[in-house]
């Protein structure tokens, strides 16, 4: 069956009380809109069509870059009348489809499963309209699913618009719903304002639809988690506790051993290895994969890295952007940011920040450093308190430091600067030229020793 998928996505979310539109909110770290598209995407549609209105501009910026097969298409609804005038906006871009069915989504309600919608879909076949229903044990602000006395559907009734006996029903409508595309420009313009609302419903569609004997067919979501919108920040709390523990299930069952379930968060894709361990709030963002017996500990932050098998990330480390080798030791308290690669079996320790450099295997700096836009060889040691100073205020660059070189505590060598393979810099050294390799270079005030000095002391009477 050949079907497009219009997601209407035009609502401002006012009481979101955000300058972001509602469907850019964001969801275990991706737009609302981001989980909708990704699911509608699966389906393999003909097309895409977005319905947007309110922060336009905003919405299609955010997806600029979005790469798929399937065409996405953008179309404004401006004013917003409902969601029957919203549908009604997209049927231009419908015409030209070869689709003969039309699935209707909405930007805020983003957990809804492909299998269900499969399901959907696949109830709408005979020219068919299929509706996705739920039970609800309050269903106050819903649309009640009204049946005739066969249990045949009849009609949707919006709760303001309800009865005292429609009201009492629990079976609520979703919005979610696959409609025949042959009768719907018809169904559209037949639509009417006249509610409490003043809105063009798009539920008016099932009244015409029974009307023309066209077979009405509700279709239970399976859980009501499946259905659950969002319309105010307490109610993406809510979904984000969710999400966040659907991921943590996933990964449990795909082996990997996490701490205390309750205590991760999720926001981007992570990937993991066999045997890995991941200790309690700790926040993948982003793009992130363990490689097989990576141990994450508490409360460390990986946003786009890769980390190599056997790696162990001691607690409180922020890693960023980076590429980390196989076996290598970070942390704990460790920075590394962005377009850092580290080689197998380095050792980055407590209070050392790693940006842009890329330090060769075995290499260490295992305390309070700053090594940035450096290129590090194979075991080199590089002392406590070292600094590469990479920045005179306007420019950026270079250190330079090959294999098997021993740099001492308290250094700083200013950029751009080389030192040479097996070279070693006594502590406390200022580089400001090459240091040649295999030799010791040293810049210290000779120490000296002031005989008779005493230390100054306080007045008696005084307050200083």
């Amino acid at each position: 069956m050949a079907f497009d998928v219009v997601i209407l996505a035009a609502g401002k979310g006012t009481r979101m009380r955000s300058r972001l539109p509602k469907v850019l909110q964001p969801l275990a770290g991706r737009p609302l809109l981001a989980h909708v598209l990704e699911r509608a995407l699966a389906l393999l549609p003909q097309q895409v069509v977005v319905v947007i209105g309110h922060g336009a501009e905003a919405v299609q910026a955010a997806f600029a870059q979005n790469q798929c097969s399937t065409p996405l298409r953008w179309v404004i609804q401006e004013p917003q009348r409902g969601t029957g005038d919203a549908l009604r906006v997209a049927l231009p871009l419908l015409e030209d489809s070869p689709a003969d069915r039309v699935l209707v989504l909405y930007g805020d309600v983003p957990l809804i499963s492909v299998a269900t919608l499969q399901g959907l879909i696949a109830a709408a076949e005979g020219e068919a309209l299929a509706l996705l229903t739920v039970a609800l044990p309050d269903p106050t602000g819903y649309g009640r699913i009204v049946r005739g006395g066969s249990g045949e559907v009849v009609a949707i009734v919006e709760e303001r618009d309800a009865t005292v006996a429609e009201r009492a029903i629990r079976e609520v409508n979703t919005g979610v719903m696959v409609l025949p595309k042959g009768p719907l420009a018809r169904w559209l313009a037949a639509l009417s304002p006249n509610n409490a609302q003043g809105e063009y419903y798009l539920t008016d569609v099932v009244r015409l639809a029974v009307a023309e004997k066209v077979a009405v067919r509700a279709v239970a979501a399976p859980t009501v988690t499946e259905t659950l919108g969002v319309n105010d920040k307490a109610q993406l709390a809510t979904l984000e506790r969710l999400v966040q523990q659907q991921q943590a299930a996933a990964l449990l069952a795909a082996g990997v051993t996490l701490l205390d379930p309750e205590r991760i968060d999720i926001r981007g894709i992570l990937t993991c290895g066999q045997d890995v361990e991941i200790d309690v709030g700790c926040i993948f963002s982003g793009r992130v994969h363990l490689a097989d017996g990576v141990r994450v500990g508490a409360y460390s932050v990986l946003e786009n890295c890769t980390v190599g098998a056997g790696t162990r990330i001691e607690p409180f480390c922020h890693l960023s952007g980076a590429t980390i080798g196989a076996q290598a030791v970070i942390g704990p308290y460790a920075r590394i940011r962005p377009t850092t690669e580290l080689a197998d079996e380095v050792h980055i320790g407590n209070f050392v920040e790693v940006k842009n450099s890329a330090i060769g295997p075995q290499s260490k700096a295992n305390h309070l450093s700053y090594l940035g836009d450096a290129t590090v060889g194979a075991r080199v040691n590089i002392g406590a308190g070292t600094i590469t100073c990479n920045y005179d205020g306007a420019n950026k660059y270079r250190t330079v430091i090959e294999d098997e070189a021993f740099i001492g505590s308290d250094c700083q060598l200013v950029a751009p600067v080389r030192v040479g393979a097996g070279a070693t810099l006594g502590a406390g050294t200022t580089l400001t030229k090459d240091a040649p390799a295999q030799a010791l270079t040293l810049s210290r005030v000779p120490q000296r020793t002031i005989e008779g000095w005493q230390r100054p002391r306080k007045v008696k009477g005084e307050d200083r």
